[in-house]
């Protein structure tokens, strides 16, 4: 199942690319509703933005992994020591007055 999942970097990328475009569409939609003076053509654009910001960023598309996690097969990761919880040294006894 190696590649079906997008990877940290892919996730981070769909966000950003997600915001972008979706201020960019908002901002070229209120312009353009502003100078036609419609607010139809307004709503027209940003949904059309939205619908092509989601086709882009939804899906899995192979850019978004470009970056995947190697993980170990379970007979690999049984020679491997387990991490343990770190150790706190002693605390220090605040002195009451």
């Amino acid at each position: 199942m190696i590649g079906l999942q997008m990877d940290w970097q892919g996730q981070k990328l769909a966000e950003h690319l997600m915001q972008v475009m979706l201020v960019c569409f908002a901002v070229v939609a209120f312009i353009t509703g502003y100078v036609l003076g419609s607010f139809q053509m307004m709503m027209l654009i940003y949904a059309a933005g939205v619908v092509l910001t989601s086709l882009l960023t939804v899906p899995n598309w192979p850019f978004f992994n470009r970056q995947a996690l190697k993980w170990l097969d379970p007979s690999e990761a049984e020679k491997h020591p387990k991490p343990q919880p770190a150790v706190s040294g002693p605390k220090k006894k605040t002195a009451k007055k």
